[in-house]
């Protein structure tokens, strides 16, 4: 394969973000449900012809766990003999095509030039459905789809698209978004043939290698920057779904421009906690990317310098039939762990602990004809304080990345008042840079529903760094009795849920922050005067 010049490099590559960014635009615009459309749970990609990612667009890090193991699925299973022009997959299977959990349904299409597939547009968007479901294994989480073809050479395989809706609370919405995630790799499919006409295939096959290997460069030269050694952590992870609290820990070993993450876990567990291998490597590629070194492109060419382990059969890389649904919440502090360990090492380049957990309100019920309805939530909170400036208030950390579904929408769709939307003072852990604050939201039930409220971070805190002091953990109510446990709740109306999520850890010594800005928190209402007297005490 030819050498290719820098600025044509430059060029394509630019084009190709550009391309899988208006991918993610058009899957959120033609969507119909309101998790997609207003939260923008969804992710879009371009991967090479051999199933290895090109770039990913900067919509929500865990997706990439529900990428990577798809394509080569297929190639192992079809191979590309097998494909033709216009087939479609449809897939969501944690152990049988590498997704991460049920509700995340990836489309994927091969990209055709000449007879030739020449690469793959593939998107995820959250189907939120499999709502009131058991999770003490995989079968009790929904439908269990390995990646089968929706489309036989362009043409929909309507009883399989009537097995699919069968088995969904809200068929309705899933035939909408899904034929949204159609149009957005059609439209993706597109532009990379129009590339393919304006380029050729060889420059664009040599651009993309390039791509991947510059990534791969730049995450050898953050490593080999970061000096040689172990670098260990851990931190207590605990949730509502289950009732004992477990250690997480990692060793980071640091070796020239190479990087192993080992991780030590307990066994897997009867809840939807646990995380199979691909949604370990994409949360381990988020927070080291993050930290090492922020500009890396995403392609495939960063996890080249890291070996990524954790026992088998453990909660961090669990066997079938373990429940995945809520694999987010691990994988938030196996992001915590890592930034924890690189923090020994690189102080200036990570930050305190964020709120640390992916926090989910999930109603359903049904509508006043019959209908089915599911609202899905998960909620932001306390960023952690940074080196040299304050964390960020109420905002989604690491892996998450959603936005928070508008009141008037929720009101609209839903039959639930938010009757508080506010962020939740002394939340925030104190230091020189203090953390960011949670945030508080408290929903009536207008009509009878059910719900269930999953978090961590619940007796455990989000931890300071470098002196700093840890944020506030999360607190949820029905009707001023506060619990902890998980499971489905039934409400009557007006029944009152009120869910407060962590705040951030601080950065540095209280005793170093800034008097002006101790008082700009006062006023702000952010701390009250005595808790800054004591807190923020100079010597």
């Amino acid at each position: 394969m030819s050498a290719i010049d820098p600025i044509s490099v430059e060029v394509i590559g630019s084009a190709l973000n550009s391309i899988a960014e208006e991918m993610g635009e058009a899957l959120v615009r033609a969507s119909y449900s309101t998790n997609i459309k207003e939260r923008r749970d969804c992710s879009t990609a371009l991967f090479d012809k051999d199933g290895l990612t090109i770039c990913q667009a900067e919509h929500i890090p865990m997706h990439l766990g529900s990428f990577i193991g798809f394509i080569p699925y297929i190639l192992d299973k079809i191979g590309t003999g097998g494909i033709r022009r216009g087939d479609v997959f449809i897939g969501n299977d944690a152990y049988a095509g590498g997704g991460t959990h049920l509700p995340d349904i990836v489309l994927a299409e091969p990209i055709f030039f000449e007879s030739e597939i020449v690469a793959w547009a593939i998107n995820t968007a959250h189907h939120a459905d499999f709502a009131d479901r058991g999770h003490a294994h995989i079968f009790q989480e929904g439908l269990r789809i390995p990646p089968v073809r929706l489309y036989r050479e362009g043409k929909v395989q309507d009883d399989l698209r009537e097995l699919l809706l069968l088995n969904c609370q809200v068929p309705r919405e899933r035939l909408s978004d899904i034929n949204a995630q159609l149009a957005a790799n059609r439209l993706g499919s597109g532009r990379v043939i129009d590339l393919f006409g304006k380029f050729g295939r060889e420059k664009l096959f040599s651009a993309w290698r390039a791509l991947q290997d510059y990534s791969e460069r730049k995450m050898r030269a953050g490593i080999a920057a970061i000096s040689d050694g172990i670098y260990r952590f851990e931190d207590p992870f605990e949730s509502n779904q289950h009732p004992d609290s477990m250690l997480f820990k990692v060793a980071v070993r640091i070796e020239g421009d190479s990087m192993s993450l080992e991780f030590d876990a307990p066994a897997q567990v009867r809840a939807g906690l646990n995380l199979v291998y691909t949604s370990l490597l994409s949360a381990c590629y988020y927070a080291v990317k993050s930290a090492v070194d922020p500009t890396i492109l995403p392609n495939a060419g960063l996890a080249r310098p890291l070996k990524i382990t954790a026992p088998l059969g453990s909660i961090l890389n669990c066997v079938h039939p373990a429940a995945v649904d809520g694999r987010i919440a691990a994988c938030q502090r196996v992001a915590d762990l890592v930034h924890g360990a690189l923090a020994q090492a690189i102080p200036d380049q990570v930050a305190a602990a964020g709120n640390g957990c992916c926090t989910g309100a999930i109603f359903n019920g049904e509508q006043i004809n019959g209908d089915s309805w599911v609202y899905l939530e998960t909620i932001g909170g306390g960023g952690g304080a940074r080196p040299r400036a304050d964390g960020m208030s109420g905002i989604q950390v690491h892996l998450t990345n959603t936005s928070n579904l508008p009141v008037e929408a929720m009101e609209r769709e839903y039959p639930l008042t938010l009757l508080r939307y506010e962020l939740v003072d002394g939340s925030a852990g104190p230091g020189t840079f203090r953390g960011g604050m949670g945030i508080r939201r408290v929903y009536r039930a207008e009509r009878a529903c059910r719900f269930i409220v999953e978090g961590s971070r619940l007796r455990s805190r989000p931890w300071g760094l470098a002196g700093g002091l840890e944020g506030a953990g999360a607190k949820f109510s029905l009707d001023d009795h506060p619990f902890e446990c998980s499971g489905t709740r039934d409400l009557r109306p007006g029944q009152i849920v009120v869910i407060e999520t962590p705040g951030g850890g601080g950065y540095g010594p209280p005793s170093s922050r800034p008097e002006g800005m101790i008082s700009a928190d006062v006023a702000d209402g952010r701390i009250d005067k005595e808790f800054a007297r004591r807190i923020y005490a100079k010597e």
